[in-house]
């Protein structure tokens, strides 16, 4: 290999080892226990969660207008497992759940049930599973799954009806409710206000530690001559 500018070239290895060693450091468990990665990936997803709170917006704008509001649909399920789990939550938010097979003949009122739905789901988001675990009698992310897998065949049995107001309702409370509790469950809630300082630290990271790796491929480069041109454009 010919080096025809040792000063480059030298700085390009290096600035491309310094930033292979701290690659190699982002690997290792030096972040509270965790590797870079890990660390950053529970850092963004706390900041998410803290953002990501609708339960009071939901019992305001969709439980309390279908409060009274009768249902009786026929519902199909996947396994019997989640079909006879989900007739169970329905007697115990006051309605009532038949199981045949993979059916559920359900009735009750739709704004209690979305009311004892969003109990649960607000339990999970500030991780009181336990509680949700002794008042549905099984682990607590079965019977929030249980809950989304049944809201949502009401909303396509809803759907098939006409009756697209009251399953964009039950949607919202599936989006907004269940999925939220069940995909934060376990992580603390951080809001992005108090941690400004480590999101800035971190984006300004990620930029200079992108921008070090260029200029060390620039550097090695230009240290044994090879350089970009533009391409001699051919007329037609």
């Amino acid at each position: 290999m010919l080096i025809v500018n040792p000063r480059k070239f030298w700085w390009g290895v290096v600035m491309a080892l310094g930033f292979l060693a701290v690659l190699a450091l982002m690997f290792t468990p030096v972040f509270g226990g965790h590797n870079a990665f890990r660390a950053a990936d529970r850092l963004f997803n706390s900041i998410a969660k803290g953002s990501s709170y609708y339960m009071d917006t939901l019992r305001a704008e969709v439980v309390t207008p279908n409060r009274g509001r009768p249902f009786d649909l026929s519902l199909s399920f996947k396994d019997e497992e989640t079909a006879e789990r989900f007739g169970s939550l329905l007697k115990g938010s006051g309605g009532e759940g038949t199981l045949e097979q993979l059916q559920v003949s359900a009735r009750g009122d739709l704004g209690a049930v979305m009311a004892t739905a969003l109990e649960d789901a607000e339990d999970m988001f500030y991780n009181r599973g336990t509680e949700v675990a002794e008042r549905r009698g099984c682990p607590e992310k079965q019977a929030l799954l249980a809950w989304w897998s049944g809201f949502k065949a009401m909303q396509k049995a809803l759907e098939e009806r006409g009756e697209f107001s009251q399953a964009a309702d039950v949607h919202e409370v599936v989006g907004k409710g269940l999925e939220v509790g069940y995909n934060f469950y376990g992580i603390e809630p951080l809001r992005a206000s108090h941690n400004l300082l480590v999101l800035t630290g971190a984006l300004v990271f990620y930029i200079v530690y992108t921008m070090w790796w260029g200029f060390a491929m620039l550097f090695l480069f230009d240290g044994v001559g090879m350089e970009m041109k533009a391409g001699a454009k051919k007329e037609v």
